[in-house]
């Protein structure tokens, strides 16, 4: 049998060093908090064909007013783009600046005219090049339309309109297609875009009050049930003593991936969002699982034995639920993995949040949770002495 409880001070100085290093890291660094409780925006999206680099990619958004852009290369043609609140306008105006910008290192690389034929390009004529719809609209404002009479004597009359893929639509006089128009060019777009995400910063702090009243709940749910499940093993530990200390062992996972976060929040700028918040919840739900089981196991075994020498007893249902939690926890674990290297990038960090909790989450409940029972069991009898 392995002496768990007997060497409880090398498990509580371990944890001390780790809960110190993150509150040290949450004091100087704190944590890198993303759109979902500051507010702003998100954008992600990838190049189908040239990349632009962090420096390009500011300068073709330096005119709009979006604020100051951070920029993160995920992969090697996907981009995530921060910056303040936008409307959709604006989310309009800095697709079109992109594919401009991506048009206009194409023209560097390939020559205006490679064929060497000169020819004079107004201001005029390029806002028709780039903006499609415009034409249509400069079209039928032109002179040259055909009037009311040339038109009928033709059965089919209308205007035909060159988009950027050079795909010429013919639209009826009666009825203009502009949806055509749109989709021939959103699909020759430089950029794919993948996500847009917007909140405003009222929303944000809304969402971060919501997140601490949400994790503070869990906890005090979390002590009123342990407390009333163990209510009939009193003896020698008060049964919300098992409660209290299910909650020093969630504090315990949580505070370290805290601090995991925050280190990496300063070191790789991840910042946590509402899904982190849900890794969190889930790693209490986790941890607290795996903590009573270990507990239930010591309180069949007080009903069986009684309380003579609770050390031995408490000691004795560590090692019998050991292999049981080693195993829970490995086939968990197992599973995050695969998901972290096969799963999408909007997960990644959220499955990282998950694999740091449940791995301190099982350390707590074998190595600080029955330890902190048998010392508050020596110090209630101590104080009684």
């Amino acid at each position: 049998m392995i002496k768990i409880v007997q060497r409880r001070k090398i498990w509580f100085a371990f944890s001390l060093v780790l809960i110190s290093a993150s509150i040290a890291a949450l004091s100087v660094w704190g944590l890198k908090l993303g759109i979902d409780f500051t507010g702003g925006t998100l954008m992600e999206f990838s190049f189908k064909e040239k990349t632009l680099n962090s420096e390009e990619i500011k300068g073709a958004l330096k005119d709009l007013d979006i604020g100051e852009v951070n920029v993160q290369f995920s992969g090697a043609d996907s981009v995530l783009l921060r910056f303040k609140d936008v409307d959709e306008n604006t989310h309009q105006e800095i697709i079109k600046a992109l594919d401009i910008a991506i048009l206009g290192e194409d023209k560097e690389e390939e020559g205006d005219n490679p064929e060497g034929v000169t020819e004079d390009v107004t201001e005029e004529d390029e806002d028709v090049e780039n903006e499609p719809i415009s034409g249509i609209k400069k079209a039928l404002a032109a002179d040259e339309v055909e009037t009311a009479d040339e038109a009928n004597e033709t059965e089919e009359s209308g205007i035909e309109v060159v988009t950027d893929s050079g795909e010429e639509i013919n639209i009826e006089s009666e009825e203009i297609d502009l949806e055509s128009v749109i989709t021939a060019n959103e699909e020759n777009s430089n950029i794919e875009e993948k996500r847009f995400d917007s909140i405003g910063p009222v929303i944000g702090n809304e969402l971060k009050s919501t997140a601490v009243i949400a994790i503070a709940i869990a906890l005090i749910a979390i002590v009123l049930y342990i407390g009333w499940a163990f209510r009939k093993v009193s003896r020698p530990v008060s049964s919300f003593k098992y409660g209290i200390i299910a909650t020093i062992t969630l504090f315990h996972d949580v505070i370290i991936t805290l601090g995991i976060f925050s280190v990496l929040g300063h070191l790789y700028n991840i910042e946590v969002g509402i899904p982190f918040v849900a890794a969190l919840l889930a790693i209490l739900g986790y941890s607290v699982n795996d903590t009573i089981v270990v507990f239930d196991r010591t309180r069949e075994n007080l009903i069986k034995s009684g309380s003579g020498d609770f050390e031995k007893v408490v000691n004795k249902s560590v090692n019998e639920t050991l292999v049981r939690s080693l195993n829970t926890s490995f086939t968990t674990l197992l599973v995050l993995t695969t998901l972290y290297l096969f799963g999408g990038e909007t997960i990644k960090y959220f499955i990282i949040a998950l694999i740091v909790g449940i791995s301190a989450g099982t350390y707590s409940s074998i190595f600080i949770a029955s330890p902190l029972l048998v010392t508050w069991q020596k110090w209630s009898l101590k104080r009684q002495k």
